[in-house]
């Protein structure tokens, strides 16, 4: 495969889609990063490189046309993908599509703006429009719907004590699950009856929005076993996670423990427990512990043949949604759109100063 420079490489008409491919990863890993780790938008430019090295990987990029971009948008719409957390097979939703295809129109846009291919290739993608609402087969997405109080009740026993705690914590405060897993002692300001809590990194920030967590008296109460670490050490740690869960284990054994059973764990482990949870690893802990709740009340339901009562799968996000609902009811859309962090850029440092004194509270009454 051909090697090439960023500038100055040239217009090779032999070029072929997978070269293209090639380099431009290469330049998406440089440029798809925060703080030093990949941005989720990194996911859709590896799909849509998948995608389009799949189809076309061979031909020459010359001969990408608005057919061949069609080409992939028809191919998503009648091939379904198994879900990565779920396992379970689904169809690519609309704005799925969408996304993946123009992450491809704009990889034809980085090779003209290096002279790899020439600047008609790409004109000729624009025309190409997203898939629209109403006008394709395609799968539209589900709106992310608020999660019933009951079913994270019923879903609490089932995560472990760290998790459960973060799902707690969200359901006050109104978090992204990132702003959850990236909380740190160094990151708190405690000084008045409701904290303060800006994150190191978050949605918003290339848009110059600052960003604050309100952290009310109930999520203050749920946060304070885990700032006794280090400030710059992850307040909720998978690697404590699994002490605790062990623990427990070991707490609920009817057996006396042999010395040589104490600890079984492999010495050298392929893959230790992370010091920080990711989002992933968050919802995939939420998924297990509805199966796991499912499982058990499909248990108890079959000695006495009922249907069992079994809860929907739900994710970090609705928690979000849940909070914001609440909010918007009791107190009105501004709280609720400060205090999430929905606040416009355009924004006033006067009004900023109003809206964040109405979020503080707030917080302090339901927080």
């Amino acid at each position: 495969m051909a090697e090439f420079n960023e500038i100055g490489a040239g217009r090779d008409p032999k070029l072929t889609v997978v070269e293209l491919c090639s380099a431009y990863l290469t330049y998406a890993k440089r440029y798809y990063v925060k703080n030093g780790r990949p941005t989720a938008q990194m996911d859709t430019v590896r799909r849509a490189i998948r995608l389009a090295n799949k189809l076309y990987g061979q031909a020459r990029v010359v001969d990408f046309g608005p057919l061949a971009l069609r080409a992939v948008q028809e191919h998503m719409v009648k091939n379904p993908v198994v879900h990565p957390i779920t396992k379970q097979q689904s169809a690519y939703s609309r704005s799925t599509i969408n996304s993946t295809c123009g992450a491809v129109k704009r990889m034809f846009k980085w090779g003209v703006s290096v002279e790899l291919i020439p600047v008609a290739v790409h004109q000729a993608l624009t025309t190409v429009p997203g898939l629209k609402k109403g006008r394709t087969p395609a799968r539209e997405p589900k709106p992310i719907r608020p999660v019933a109080e009951e079913v994270v009740d019923v879903t609490l026993p089932h995560l472990s004590p760290v998790v459960a705690d973060m799902v707690r914590f969200q359901r006050l405060t109104g978090a992204r699950p990132g702003e959850v897993c990236q909380l740190r002692p160094m990151d708190l300001e405690r000084g008045g009856k409701v904290w303060q809590y800006r994150p190191e990194s978050h949605k918003t920030e290339h848009h110059g929005r600052e960003r604050i967590v309100f952290i009310g008296p109930k999520a203050q109460g749920i946060l304070l076993p885990y700032l006794l670490r280090a400030a710059d050490a992850y307040c909720f740690s998978p690697a404590e996670s699994e002490n605790k869960r062990h623990a427990e284990l070991r707490r609920r054994r009817k057996t006396r423990v042999q010395p040589s059973q104490q600890n079984r764990r492999k010495r050298h482990a392929r893959r230790s427990p992370s010091t920080q949870y990711r989002k992933d690893a968050y919802r995939g802990a939420i998924v297990k512990a509805v199966a796991k709740a499912n499982r058990k009340a499909a248990e108890e339901a079959a000695p006495i043949g009922a249907e069992p009562v079994l809860l929907p799968n739900w994710h970090p996000n609705q928690l979000r949604h849940s909070a914001a609902t609440d909010i918007r009811r009791r107190y009105g859309l501004e709280a609720a759109q400060v205090i999430l962090g929905h606040a416009k850029a355009d924004i006033t440092q006067v009004y900023a100063e109003r809206d964040y004194g109405l979020a503080a509270a707030v917080m302090e009454k339901i927080g």
